[in-house]
């Protein structure tokens, strides 16, 4: 899989890599208010956004396999020892982020310095439903077009820290490549939880309120997997905003 990934650095110090979620980029989550990293930079971080393949200013090939999170696992373990190969990386996911930097972190922990796993996706008995409707999803744009999509979710009130948002998250993927990412994604699935039990990094766990998409209860299990974890939940875009700060005192926990 390519690592010719796009990214923005900020700020100087041990290296922190960002990886976003589906649909969106390294900054979508801080330019709609929801993420303040800017705490994470002033506390001394090299911070790097990277655009995971297809998305934002990365290119992507037409696989789906390209779009799992094994494959983006590939990818996030070449860059980052093409970044930093002589030490471990801390690392901060985000929903697709996380549980393609979860992989990573299970299949080489030895790469990681600290994890910090916001929205933790549906995984293992959640993620068949949510695959059957990034299938739907998928089968939509390519015969009636991402408009018709962005309408049909339009329709749907808005739950959660969503609610509070004005406007709806950009579509940060090309309409040509969305139905190929969203199929990758419909393929996706956490490591089996004996895979994850006993991991040995460090790990923020921070979820999010009444999110069908990001189940509090995928945090809370892995905040039982993994003996070395700290564990909360937001429900407010206030609180979502806050954890930027509160990730700064984590990572720099480590230093």
């Amino acid at each position: 899989m390519t690592t010719q990934m796009a990214a923005t650095v900020e700020g100087e110090g041990p290296l922190v890599v960002f990886g976003h979620g589906l649909t969106n980029d390294g900054r979508t989550m801080e330019d709609a208010g929801i993420f303040d990293f800017a705490p994470i930079v002033a506390a001394g971080f090299r911070l790097l956004r990277l655009d995971w393949p297809a998305h934002g200013a990365s290119e992507g090939p037409l696989e789906a396999a390209a779009y799992t999170w094994t494959s983006l696992a590939d990818d996030f373990l070449a860059l980052t020892d093409e970044l930093q190969p002589d030490a471990p990386v801390a690392a901060i996911g985000c929903s697709m982020g996380t549980g393609s930097i979860l992989t990573a972190a299970v299949r080489r922990p030895d790469r990681f310095s600290r994890l910090v796993l916001t929205a933790p996706p549906t995984a293992w008995e959640t993620r068949a439903a949510q695959g059957d409707m990034y299938r739907q999803m998928a089968d939509l744009v390519e015969t009636q077009g991402l408009a018709t999509l962005e309408r049909a979710q339009a329709a749907v009130p808005a739950q959660g820290i969503f609610a509070e948002l004005d406007t709806p998250l950009p579509v940060r993927v090309s309409e040509r490549l969305l139905p190929t990412v969203l199929r990758g994604a419909a393929e996706a699935d956490l490591p089996p939880r004996d895979a994850i039990r006993g991991l040995g990094v460090p790990t923020l766990i921070l979820s999010w309120s009444d999110d069908p998409g990001h189940p509090v209860s995928t945090g809370e299990q892995l905040h039982e997997l993994i003996p070395d974890s700290r564990f909360a939940v937001a429900g407010t875009l206030a609180e979502t905003r806050a954890w930027g700060a509160a990730i700064a005192d984590f990572l720099s926990e480590g230093e």
